[in-house]
């Protein structure tokens, strides 16, 4: 029987076995079941043009769209045990693995980018969907850790772009210790002083939402985007009541103060050009016009202008900034783009200013102890 069992039954299981094979010519929109032909879909951002129906964007796509000119770098993932546990379930956690890294072509859930946007140096961390789900084990946890690290070394601006079912049940206990690891990172870049953006897209559940999905100083979501911890049939079952419509979608969440603003993915890069203008980039124009009535002219020192740019305060950014950064950005952007201030409440401003006041105490001459009246011998009045 062992030729049988070596040589025909692998060869039958082969014929019946499902195919790889996609039908990539049209594609049934799962919004309003439109046959959308593949090209279309492709120019429109992997958006149905007929219900603007927000399908999910390869992790590499999504990426070229956000960076200046779609060009970013890559970081060499990061080393890590393969299988700790020895899991297996129906199948073996080292076979599921090998799968997705052949389907891929990655070594796991995570990418860890470097570029610019809006000519500002930002370092994303993004997760792909298509491997495990996106899910969160001991690699994903140390690549969105090294994600963290290079952004305090960069001084870049932290965005996170989770695509997730959750932690990785094949890691156990050890994919639930990244939850408490990434809030680690989180605090790391916010001690640094450097914006933290998370934009959320479908879907985003489970660990992830629980840990670092959710504590950015603005949240993006786009448009129809399951975010959550538990699916709503858990939560029906549980608390045994009918949620409401919508419920766990990010325009129900932004209703309910849970997300910052629901953009279309057409105008995501335009808003993010702008919100990190805001952030980040200090008003160049005012600098020099305060340089030249202190005397300096045209002509004045680098350094005495990067010290006064250095010391702008994020109010006046927010008075000030959007104009110039629309200019550079895309013309459908610039049309849909609302003005600065009314971005402006969006924006937790608390740890910024927190970082100004505590470099004018720096800047804040020491007491002469040495020739006080009291050592001089004259009474203290």
């Amino acid at each position: 029987m062992n030729w049988l069992t070596n040589f025909v039954r692998p060869k039958i299981r082969a014929l019946v076995a499902p195919s790889d094979t996609r039908d990539t010519l049209w594609v049934k929109c799962p919004g309003c079941e439109a046959m959308v032909f593949h090209r279309d879909l492709t120019a429109n951002l992997q958006v149905c043009p007929e219900c603007n129906h927000h399908m999910r964007l390869p992790v590499r796509d999504r990426l070229a769209l956000l960076f200046d000119g779609g060009t970013y770098d890559l970081s060499e993932p990061p080393k890590v045990a393969v299988d700790p546990l020895r899991f297996r379930d129906s199948r073996r956690y080292t076979e599921r693995l090998r799968e997705a890294q052949n389907k891929t072509g990655r070594s796991d859930a995570i990418l860890v980018a470097s570029g610019t946007i809006g000519g500002l140096r930002v370092v994303a961390a993004a997760l792909d969907f298509e491997f495990m789900g996106g899910s969160m084990g001991l690699a994903v946890g140390e690549g969105f850790c090294q994600a963290g690290n290079l952004a305090v070394l960069k001084d870049a601006a932290f965005i996170a772009i989770p695509s997730t079912g959750g932690a990785r049940m094949q890691e156990g206990i050890l994919s639930l210790m990244q939850m408490p690891r990434t809030v680690i990172a989180v605090q790391r870049v916010r001690e640094a002083g450097l914006p933290y953006i998370v934009l959320l897209t479908d879907p985003t559940t489970g660990g992830v939402t629980a840990s670092f999905a959710m504590l950015g100083d603005l949240h993006i979501a786009e448009p129809g985007a399951r975010i959550g911890f538990a699916g709503a049939r858990v939560i029906e079952e549980t608390i045994r009541q009918t949620l409401p419509d919508g419920f766990q979608r990010a325009e129900y969440l932004r209703d309910h103060g849970m997300v910052d603003m629901v953009v279309h993915r057409r105008e995501l890069r335009g808003r993010l050009v702008q919100v990190l203008d805001l952030l980040r980039r200090p008003v160049v124009e005012e600098v020099t016009a305060e340089a030249t009535e202190n005397g300096n002219g045209e002509g004045a020192d680098a350094a005495a202008v990067g010290e006064a740019m250095a010391e702008t305060a994020p109010e006046r950014l927010i008075e000030n900034a959007g104009v110039a950064a629309m200019e550079a950005a895309e013309p459908e952007a610039e049309r849909s783009i609302p003005p600065a201030a009314e971005l402006a409440p969006h924006v937790d401003l608390t740890r910024y200013r927190e970082r100004d006041r505590e470099r004018e105490r720096e800047r804040e001459p020491e007491p002469d102890l040495h020739h006080g009246p009291r050592l001089s011998g004259t009474p203290a009045e």
